[in-house]
């Protein structure tokens, strides 16, 4: 099952909806109502841009290498968009106040080329943040026979080129590429009712999406799905994928 650029534009959207609370928490930190230009890495559909937009008078640039998916992005108004390759960001240095990015770096091939990058491009006193790489090496899922799920995703991941682990490196890529006081930590997770149908069909049609290529048992599979929805009308259903971010500053 191959996700359309819409189905993928849903998947961001929600991811941004997870991770909002630490935005509201990281982005007084690193000055963005002070900030007069700010860039987004791996910009996807826009998920971000919007908010941003609404946030502050900052000037905002994205940047993908899809251009499909910033033919998206292109609805939000005010928002400078490139496509581009983040292992060679198409800006000159020193141009950011803050750059960030948003589940982006597990994707890439070089992470600390991307990091090095972003930090290029950023003023000196300015700041980058990863608002969100997560580590599938922690995830738990709960019943226990739901277990076999996240091994799977992390072989598909891997197989796809990405970082499964990328969440626990963080800390480690930002002192690498020289910037200081750095924070990094992640997200907290709380279970306050159930997900919606659409939320959760939504969620196996990324993970249908990430075993097409790695696991061709769909039989097996309808049965890990069956056991999910029953877990969830229970509400004894848990998953749980630790997710790191990390700001310094240049």
């Amino acid at each position: 099952m191959t996700l359309s650029t819409l189905d993928w534009h849903k998947r961001f959207e929600q991811q941004a909806r997870w991770t909002q609370d630490l935005r509201r928490y990281l982005y007084p930190r690193v000055g963005l109502s002070e900030a007069e230009q700010i860039l987004d890495v791996g910009c996807g559909t826009g998920a971000l841009l919007g908010e941003l937009n609404s946030l502050s008078d900052v000037q905002i640039f994205g940047v993908d290498i899809q251009h499909e998916r910033l033919e998206l992005a292109q609805t939000k108004d005010g928002v400078l968009l490139s496509q581009g390759d983040a292992h060679q960001l198409p800006f000159p240095k020193d141009r950011f106040d803050i750059t960030q990015c948003h589940f982006t770096l597990m994707w890439v091939a070089d992470p600390q080329k991307v990091l090095a990058e972003m930090v290029r491009v950023t003023n000196p006193g300015g700041t980058v943040v990863a608002l969100a790489e997560p580590d599938y090496g922690g995830r738990i899922d709960y019943p226990q026979k739901l277990e076999q799920i996240g091994q799977w995703q992390i072989e598909s991941l891997r197989s796809q080129g990405a970082d499964p682990f990328m969440g626990r490196k963080l800390s480690a890529l930002f002192n690498e590429a020289g910037l200081i006081n750095i924070e990094s930590g992640v997200l907290g997770a709380q279970w306050m009712g159930a997900l919606s149908k659409d939320e959760v069909n939504l969620e196996w049609a990324v993970l249908e999406s990430d075993l097409e290529k790695t696991f061709r048992d769909s039989e097996s599979l309808n049965v890990f799905k069956e056991i999910d929805k029953t877990s969830r009308e229970n509400g004894e259903r848990v998953l749980y994928v630790p997710t790191f971010y990390a700001v310094g500053w240049k």
